[in-house]
């Protein structure tokens, strides 16, 4: 299986600038290839250029420009542009789809922050100086740079990237390992139904409380915003205001990911089955259609527009799609099962006697059964009910 460590670069100052050069010169040929691609469709011709010529103009581009595009790694520079070619691919998938195509764009400066070494060895080592007590990373044209390794790595190292976060630097290691051994079985079973007032609930009868990161750091990043939009374009303040914005944000994807793979952890370790709802998130969180007000050409009627992007927000902060695929990762190590179940009416259907109406759910947490008079939490009625839809699917796989 492969595994993906993130590890702290302490780079020197000469080493930080060498660093961002690296970053500049890869993203200005990603923007020229970029730029190659565009011209050669709106020739006449309408030419289509691929990954393998460009990557063969490589040597030329390296011999012409030796201080810049010359000092870097070439299966590094290779990597960059098989990125444009698999964001093209991405691009004519959405056009046959039907879907929003997205056009490929030319990347600033300040959004282009990884570099990809495709194998260990070829322009970038992991380990480099194993003499020595401190673990070094040597990336061509720029040293061996300090690594804050804070937990040993298992395998052979098949990638390395260096990735620029803010003002700190990275390296990410993809690392093929034999597959671990299985947890002990527990004999437990469990459905969760993920919702907004509690992040999740099981059909246990347990919760866990949502922490609502994103709301919590409201006040700041507000603050923060504020202060950004009175700085004048292109000046230092602005710069660091930016920085200021965008530390606050990480710092809110950071303490959602830990919530996330706490949470997942302890459910992957008590329970050998787990039962989800196959929830399409992102329809979810689709903002409503504008309805025309038929009396009123041009005019458009109320569609709860506001209250829906109250609800978009939470469901983004809860941040369901990250957890599912943490929890996922997590029992495939572990030799767990997960399990999507289709979602439809488990808040709705009585444990008890089966009995389904939108009736028996008079409030959001409230269950009353109008057949049988069953009560109970809705969210603990909807996990029981996954966890029963999760089991009937398991028994109708074939083996």
């Amino acid at each position: 299986m492969i595994r993906a460590y993130k590890f702290l670069l302490r780079p020197t100052s000469g080493q930080q600038i060498a660093l961002g050069e690296m970053l500049r010169d890869h993203c200005s040929l990603y923007n020229g290839a970029l730029q190659e691609r565009r011209d050669a469709w709106h020739h006449t011709s309408k030419t289509t250029v691929r990954y393998g010529q460009q990557s063969v103009q490589l040597k030329e581009i390296r011999a012409f420009d030796p201080e810049r595009q010359g000092r870097w790694s070439f299966s590094s520079q290779q990597a960059t542009l098989r990125r444009l070619d698999k964001a093209f691919a991405a691009f004519f998938r959405r056009v046959k789809a039907g879907e929003k195509p997205g056009y490929p764009r030319f990347k600033g400066v300040g959004h282009f922050d990884t570099v990809v070494f495709p194998k260990d060895g070829d322009g970038c080592r992991w380990d480099s100086t194993p003499h020595d007590p401190v673990t070094r990373v040597r990336i061509q044209g720029v040293g061996h740079v300090k690594v804050h390794q804070h937990r040993p790595v298992v395998g052979r190292v098949k990638t390395v990237s260096v990735k620029r976060e803010g003002r700190k630097w990275f390296v990410v290691l993809t690392a093929e390992q034999p597959r671990p051994e299985p947890l002990p079985a527990t004999g437990s079973m469990v459905g969760i139904d993920l919702g907004i007032a509690n992040f999740l609930a099981d059909s246990g009868g347990g919760f866990v409380e949502n922490p609502r990161h994103g709301r919590k750091a409201t006040e700041k990043l507000e603050r923060a915003q504020r202060a950004l939009s009175r700085c004048k374009r292109g000046s230092k303040r602005r710069r660091k205001a930016v920085e200021k914005v965008a530390a606050l944000h990480r710092k809110v994807r950071r303490r959602r990911l830990d919530h996330a793979h706490k949470t997942a952890l302890g459910l992957v370790r008590a329970h050998d089955f787990i039962a989800h709802e196959d929830l399409k998130i992102s329809h979810m969180s689709r903002a409503p259609a504008p309805k025309l007000d038929p009396d009123q050409p041009g005019s458009f009627l109320p569609n709860g527009a506001g209250a829906k992007a109250g609800l978009n927000r939470s469901i983004s902060d809860a941040g369901w799609g990250v957890f599912l695929t943490i929890l996922t990762a997590k029992a495939e190590s572990a030799g767990r099962e997960v399990m999507a179940v289709d979602p439809r009416n488990t808040s709705r259907r009585c444990p008890a006697c089966g009995h389904t109406a939108k009736e028996n759910r008079p409030t959001q947490e409230k269950f009353h059964c109008t057949s049988c008079g069953h009560t109970a939490h809705a969210d603990t009625v909807g996990a029981i009910n996954v966890l029963r839809a999760g089991l009937v699917r398991r028994e109708a796989q074939p083996a």
